[in-house]
C-alpha cells in the first residue's frame, strides 16, 4: 500500500502551473507573481477578467498594480507586504489583505479583491519575491467577509485565535484520518510575562507577544500554521510530523526567541520560551485531548526547566489522577451549592496551663458517596481549579454562625492567596464582624499569600486590624518570608512550621532554628504558636523556650465539635 507522502507527491506531481492557474480561474481567482527589484508582476490568463481590465499588459509591475488600487479601499498588497514585521527564515511568510481597485475602462461597480499569499526576503531580510492570489468579492459579501476573518483572527498578533485554531486542528485529524498521517501540535509559552508587565509596562509586554510571535512565526514551515492560544501561549501546527521532527522543531522556536533580546520601546528584552508537545492523533484523537495534552506537556516542561521542550507521554496514573481530580472538582462545586461543606474545629492550648483558648477551623467536605473529604485533599484541587475564594467565603461563614452561637469561643480561619484580594470575603467579615465577633476571630494568612504581593497583604493586613480581628502568618519558617516583610506586614502572631516541631527533641538543627524564631518573634511582639506538637517532651522545651501556644497531637485532633475552653 502506499504511504501518505507517496500519495501527496503523486497528486502534487500532476498539479503542472497550467493546471494551477486553471482551478484558481475558475474559482473566481488571478494567480500572480510579483518580484520587487527588478519591480516585475506576472499575471495568469485569467487576470484580466478579476481585475477587470483590457489590457493585462499595463499592469506588468508592482508600481502599475498600486496606481489601480484605491488609497482609500483598504490596505494595498504594497502596505500588507512591506509593512510586514515577520522575518523570513527561508519557508517565506504569509499575508492577507482585502482592497478595492480604482474604476477602469468605463467599469463603475467598484471591484473589491481578497488578496493573499507568501512573500519571500531577499539577501537584505526585505521582500523580493511575492507569490499569492486575488480573487474578487461582492460587495453584498465585503462585510461579512471581514467579520468572519475578525472571528477567526487574533486582533493583537494577527494570527489565527483559540476558536480556529480547533476548527483547523479538526480538519488536520479529518485528513490524519483519510491518509493515515499524523501532525504535531506544540504550546509555546513565554515565561514569566507578568513580571515582564511589572517591570516594563503592558505596552512593552504587549510588544514583547507580538514580537514573539514574529519570531516563531519566521522559524516556521511553509505549510504549518501559528496562532495565538491564550495571553502568553501560542500554539504551532506541525503537518507531517514526527516526535522526532517536533523535538527539533520545538528547539528551533526557543532558539529563535531566547538567542537574541527583543528591541522593545522600554529597551533590550531579554525573554525565554517554555514549550510542550503532542502528536495527534498518536497520543491526541481529539481537539480537546489536544489541548488538554499539549497544556500538561508544558506544565511538565516549566517544572523541569524554563526555557526548555518537553513532549507528552501517555500516563496511566496521571490520566487516573485527572480523572479523580475532576470527580473531586465536582464534588467541591456540588458541596458549595448543597450546603454540604463543614468545620472541623483543632483546639489551640496556652502552652504554659495547657488550657484551651483557640480553635482552627479546617474545611471539609461531604462527597457524593457521603464520605467525608478532608482540607489536604481539597484544598489544592480548589486553588488549581480556582475555587479556593468560595471555599474560603463559606468557612468565614460557618465560623462566624459558630461565633455568634458560642459568645465564649475563639476561632481562626485560613485565607487563601487569592483571598486576599476578594472583595465579597472582606465585605462579608465587615458586615458580621463588626458586631463583636472579628475581636475573637484570627485570621491565618499563608506564607504564599504574603510574599505574592507585600504591599497588597499589608493593605489586607492593616484592613483586618481595623475590623477587629488578630491576623497570624501560618506555617512560618518553610517559606521565604523575610523578617523585614514580616515587619511591613505588621501580623499579630507566628504559626511556627510543624515541620520543625516533631522531631525537634531529635534534631539540633530544629532546635537552634525553632529557638531563633521564638526569640526573634518576642523581640518583635508577636504571639508564637507552635504546629504538630507530639508529645509532653516537645511540649515542655517548647514552653521553657517561651512558645505562647501549642498545637498538635497532644493538645487534640481535628473534630466535628469544638472542645470546652476550660477543661
Amino acid at each position: 500500500m502506499p504511504s501518505a507522502s507517496d500519495s501527496d507527491a503523486s497528486r502534487a506531481a500532476a498539479l503542472t502551473p497550467h493546471v494551477v492557474a486553471r482551478i484558481v480561474g475558475e474559482s473566481g481567482g488571478a494567480a500572480y507573481q510579483w518580484t520587487v527589484v527588478p519591480d516585475r508582476l506576472i499575471w495568469d490568463a485569467y487576470a484580466a477578467e478579476v481585475l477587470g481590465v483590457a489590457d493585462i499588459g499595463s499592469i506588468a509591475s508592482g508600481a502599475d498594480y498600486a496606481l489601480l488600487v484605491d488609497p482609500e479601499g483598504g490596505r494595498s498588497r504594497v502596505e500588507a507586504v512591506m509593512a510586514d514585521k515577520n522575518l523570513d527564515a527561508g519557508t517565506g511568510c504569509r499575508f492577507e489583505t482585502i482592497y478595492r481597485l480604482r474604476s477602469v475602462d468605463g467599469v463603475q461597480e467598484p471591484v473589491w479583491l481578497e488578496d493573499r499569499g507568501i512573500w519571500f526576503a531577499g539577501p537584505d531580510h526585505r521582500p523580493a519575491r511575492v507569490e499569492g492570489v486575488v480573487r474578487r468579492i461582492g460587495t453584498q459579501n465585503l462585510g461579512q467577509r471581514e467579520f468572519d476573518r475578525a472571528a477567526r483572527i487574533d486582533v493583537q498578533t494577527g494570527h489565527i485565535n483559540r476558536q480556529h485554531l480547533a476548527q483547523l486542528l479538526s480538519e488536520r485529524l479529518a485528513d490524519a484520518a483519510r491518509y493515515r498521517s499524523q501532525f504535531g501540535f506544540l504550546l509555546i509559552g513565554v515565561d514569566h510575562l507578568g513580571r515582564l508587565n511589572d517591570a516594563y509596562g503592558f505596552e512593552v509586554g504587549d510588544e514583547v507577544i507580538d514580537m514573539v510571535g514574529q519570531r516563531l512565526r519566521a522559524r516556521m514551515r511553509a505549510h504549518d500554521e501559528i496562532g495565538r492560544f491564550s495571553g502568553n501561549k501560542f500554539a504551532i501546527v506541525l503537518r507531517d510530523c514526527s516526535p522526532e521532527d517536533m523535538a527539533t522543531a520545538a528547539q528551533r522556536f526557543i532558539s529563535a526567541v531566547v538567542d537574541d533580546a527583543l528591541q522593545t520601546s522600554g529597551g533590550a528584552v531579554a525573554v525565554s520560551v517554555t514549550a510542550g508537545g503532542v502528536i495527534a492523533p498518536r497520543h491526541a484523537r481529539a481537539v480537546p485531548e489536544i489541548f488538554t495534552h499539549a497544556q500538561d506537556a508544558l506544565e511538565h516542561a516549566k517544572t523541569f526547566a524554563r526555557g526548555s521542550y518537553q513532549p507528552y507521554q501517555p500516563s496511566v496514573e496521571r490520566e487516573a489522577a485527572r480523572r479523580a481530580n475532576l470527580r473531586l472538582t465536582d464534588d467541591i462545586v456540588t458541596a458549595l451549592a448543597g450546603s454540604r461543606v463543614m468545620l472541623a474545629f483543632q483546639p489551640i492550648a496556652e502552652a504554659a496551663s495547657r488550657r484551651i483558648v483557640l480553635h482552627e477551623c479546617l474545611v471539609r467536605v461531604e462527597g457524593a458517596d457521603g464520605g467525608l473529604l478532608s482540607g489536604a485533599a481539597v484544598v489544592p484541587i480548589a486553588e488549581k481549579f480556582g475555587l479556593m475564594r468560595l471555599v474560603d467565603n463559606r468557612v468565614l461563614q460557618l465560623a462566624l454562625d459558630v461565633l455568634v452561637a458560642n459568645p465564649e469561643m475563639r476561632l481562626s480561619v485560613n485565607v487563601s492567596p487569592s483571598t486576599v484580594n476578594d472583595r465579597a470575603w472582606l465585605a462579608l467579615l465587615e458586615e458580621r464582624g463588626r458586631r463583636g465577633l472579628a475581636g475573637r476571630l484570627v485570621v491565618e494568612l499563608t506564607e504564599t499569600a504574603a510574599i505574592h504581593d507585600v504591599e497588597v497583604t499589608r493593605r489586607f493586613v492593616h484592613r483586618l486590624h481595623e475590623i477587629g480581628c488578630t491576623v497570624a502568618m501560618d506555617d512560618f519558617g518553610a517559606g521565604y518570608t523575610s523578617f523585614r516583610n514580616l515587619r511591613r506586614l505588621g501580623v499579630d502572631m507566628l504559626k511556627l512550621d510543624g515541620s520543625f516541631i516533631r522531631a525537634l527533641m531529635e534534631s539540633e538543627d530544629d532546635r537552634f532554628f525553632v529557638r531563633t524564631l521564638l526569640d526573634l518573634a518576642r523581640h518583635m511582639g508577636m504571639q508564637t504558636v507552635a504546629e504538630w506538637v507530639p508529645d509532653e517532651a516537645t511540649a515542655e522545651q517548647l514552653a521553657q523556650w517561651g512558645c505562647d501556644y501549642l498545637q498538635g497531637a497532644l493538645i487534640g485532633l481535628a473534630a466535628e465539635r469544638p472542645r470546652p475552653l476550660h477543661p
